[in-house]
């Protein structure tokens, strides 16, 4: 990993963590839709608010895609039902590039549709998301999209978690790469050099990266 990355990367944490996304309570844990809890919990859906941070962070995912992608390679760029359409509409804007959303299922009335939008067969697509937490919520937007004819190999992301060993499996058997801006590991690291988190909430915190399922099973996850 060279300087360059590990910056940007750090730089994707500080603006996470000056715009107050990134929360914790060691009172009462937050539960993810996995059933673990957890001492921390990563709201980048406030970046919709923050004009500055957001244009920032639109930047840093550009440039991720240019990267590692290259934007050569795309000619559609999709969002994920609700957290990842306001991301894929403004990548989808920078890069000058039609975009569709899709929903977590279809709809029970009208078309019946899950896609929403112009999809051709054999479109190269790259679905950009708020975060991922166990990439199960990605495979399901990646396979409806495979299904309506659409070839996807990449999902871009402002913020990996990291903690579910699961999750890189799930995405290698969809054959669908996984692009973060950044992590826990890296937010911790900033977090804790301005003294975000207590000691307290530091160490808690460090515990539940360490073993997160052995944490959310003491504090009343699964």
């Amino acid at each position: 990993m060279t300087v360059q990355l590990i910056d940007r990367k750090a730089r994707a944490s500080e603006i996470l963590l000056d715009i107050e996304a990134v929360h914790c309570n060691l009172e009462q844990p937050y539960i993810f839709t996995s059933g673990w809890a957890s001492p921390v919990y990563v709201d980048c859906r406030k970046l919709i608010s923050t004009a500055r941070e957001r244009r920032e962070v639109i930047q840093l995912a550009a440039e991720e895609i240019d990267r590692s992608i290259g934007r050569q390679g795309i000619d559609l760029v999709a969002g994920g039902e609700t957290a990842g359409i306001p991301f894929a509409a403004w990548i989808a804007d920078y890069f000058f590039l039609p975009m569709i959303y899709v929903r977590k299922k279809p709809k029970e009335f009208g078309r019946l549709a899950q896609i929403e939008g112009a999809l051709e067969p054999g479109q190269r697509v790259v679905l950009v998301e708020d975060l991922t937490t166990d990439a199960k919520s990605k495979v399901n937007f990646c396979q409806a999209l495979k299904r309506a004819g659409a070839l996807v190999e990449h999902t871009v992301v402002v913020f990996y978690y990291g903690i579910y060993p699961e999750a890189e499996r799930n995405l290698r058997e969809a054959g669908v790469q996984l692009h973060a801006l950044t992590d826990w590991q890296t937010t911790l690291e900033v977090a804790e050099a301005r003294g975000y988190f207590s000691p307290t909430e530091a160490k808690a915190v460090r515990d539940f990266l360490r073993a997160p399922e052995v944490w959310s099973k003491a504090h009343g996850g699964v």
